[in-house]
Parts: C-alpha cells; structure tokens; sequence
C-alpha cells in the first residue's frame, strides 16, 4: 500500500517521509494496519537535496493545479495521502490566481482524485491560524469565531471545510491540523510573513546576520518540526469517531515572545550569535504578525493527545541537533 505526500520537497514533506520509513505501522481507513510498501513525494520543483536513497521512495515532479496529474498521483493502491502542498501566506496574497490553483485548485483535485479511489483512503491536510483574523482575542480557543483576512486564511478554511464534507459522504476520511508557526525552518527564508520567526535562530546560530522586522514585544504561538511531524503521525491513526463533526483541529503550540526567543540564541550560541540579529522594524510585516493570536488554549488538541515542546529552549536544542549546518 502507498502513501502521497504532497509538498514532500518542502521540509516538513522530507521530514515526514523520514518519519513514515521509520515508523513501523500506520491505520487505514478501516482501523486496519499497514506498512507502506511505497512512500511517494510530490512537489512542483525538482528535488534538491535529492530524497532518501530508499528503495521505497519515489519522487514525482509536477502541477498539483493539474487535474490530470494529481488523478495520476494518487491512484488505487495509495492508502494514505498526506496533503502539505501549500503557496505560503505572502506568496497567495501577493498572487491571488496563483494561490487559488495551488491552495483552493489542488486541494480540490487531491480530493477528488482521492474520492475516486475503490476504498476510501485517509487524507491528513495542513491548515494554518491564517483561518482566525480581524478582532481576535490574545488567545485563541477551539471556540474563536473564524474570520480569514487574507486569501490564504480563506483557502486554507475553504480545504477544511472541503475535508469535512467529503468525508462525511464517505468519499474520504479527512482531517485537518491548524498549525502554528512552525519553528525552527532549516533551509532559507521564504515568502511567508513568519519566516523571520526562524531565521532570528536559525542564520544567527549558522554565523549568518539576520532580520527581524518587528518589536521583541511581539508573541506568537510556535510548533517544532519534530512536533509538527508527530502530530501529522498522531491525527493519521486517531478514530475517525473521535473527531467530531468538523474535521479541523487546532494545534497548540508554545507563546514565545520574539525578545525570549532573540535570548535563547544567546544561551545557545553566545553573544556573539545574538550581535548577529538586526532589530530593522517593517510595519507591513508587524501589522500582518500583529493580527495574528499570540497565544493557543487548544482543550480539544490535549484531549485528543497533540504533544507541544516543552519551551523555546528545546525548539533552539532540537534545530541544532537535527538542522543546523556545521
């Protein structure tokens, strides 16, 4: 039996199937388990670094707002589809149409190449707090109104929303995971409004200057990679009967104040690390950051046994031992 992940050249893609060639077991659809026999990685640019040199992974180039070629993807033996191919935040604002075809466009292909299948797979989809805008409070809670102020928000929300229904036909079993802001990224700074939130650690650490474009008053709620990558593990095999009517789950994550996070690089990497940030203001970014919650108060995430870090700390320690460059 197969599984799919979409964006599986992005870092937590890579990290996933790292994960999944270790983990012995997964539940199908049917409470069933299953050890894939192939891991297949999807992604829109060739793979660099290449994937794991294992047999059992395969990785396939290609337009996930092509219907044609996510029907041929995903096809009957695929048991499980791990849907993490997204335009990021600034990137779908900036390029309306383009967020539309990958966010909005090859969600519903994923999809519907999944509800064509003979036997329903599970679909494990990465949503985002983007969903939550305008006047939230400090903390979020699986009660907050959802109000997308961006187009990303609204596409993400939209693929929930899709998730739920398709499942609730039997098309599917879905479910979706709002991530926090994952921290640390390896890799270079990307488009997303957040991508300052690893790179204040992340370059620092390396010998490398970084930019940090709002106050170290500002709050955010973060996720690692290795807790971000347990909890894709962890909703896969939950029972379909434990999620309720909408398949969305809020994550909870650590709040970590931008300042806090600027004084871990120095216990970890010594003044010296910590001269290399640059406090450089960008009211465009401050305002985006600014409207997001600055804090997670998930009760359905912990009752349903999602594991966070237990401090900025051991987010800092984890990148070093896993990512950073020697």
């Amino acid at each position: 039996m197969k599984v799919v992940i979409t964006g599986g050249g992005g870092f937590l893609g890579r990290k996933l199937c790292l994960a999944l060639l270790n983990h012995h077991a997964l539940l199908d659809a049917t409470g069933r388990p299953y050890v894939p026999s192939r891991i297949v990685c999807f992604d829109s640019v060739p793979f660099d670094p290449p994937l794991p040199g294992d047999p059992r992974v395969k990785g396939v180039v290609g337009d996930i707002g092509d219907a044609a070629t996510v029907r041929a993807l995903i096809d009957a033996d695929v048991a499980s589809v791990f849907h993490l191919a997204a335009v990021v935040s600034a990137g779908a604002e900036a390029d309306f149409d383009l967020g539309m075809r990958v966010n909005l466009d090859g969600t519903r292909h994923v999809l519907d190449a999944c509800r064509a299948l003979p036997q329903p797979p599970k679909v494990v989809f990465t949503s985002s707090l983007a969903v939550y805008g305008g006047d939230i409070p400090p903390t979020v809670t699986d009660a907050t109104p959802i109000t997308p102020q961006t187009s990303y928000g609204a596409q993400k929300l939209i693929g929930e929303y899709l998730l739920t229904d398709y499942s609730r036909k039997g098309y599917l079993d879905g479910r979706a995971l709002r991530l926090p802001t994952i921290v640390v990224r390896p890799g270079k700074p990307n488009k997303a409004a957040s991508t300052f939130a690893s790179s204040i650690i992340r370059e620092p650490l390396q010998g490398d200057p970084a930019v940090c474009p709002v106050t170290p008053e500002t709050s955010m709620p973060i996720l690692s990679p290795r807790k971000a990558v347990a909890a894709f593990l962890h909703v896969h095999d939950l029972p379909a009967a434990t999620l309720g009517a909408h398949r969305g789950i809020l994550l909870n994550g650590i709040a970590a104040r931008v300042g806090d996070m600027a004084r871990a690089v120095e216990r970890h990497g010594g003044p010296a690390a910590h001269a290399r940030i640059e406090w450089k203001p960008d009211p465009a970014i401050q305002r985006i950051v600014s409207g997001w919650p600055a804090a997670i108060d998930a009760e359905r995430a912990r009752r349903l046994g999602f594991q966070v870090d237990a401090d900025i700390d051991e987010i800092v320690a984890n990148f070093i031992a896993d990512d950073m460059r020697r």
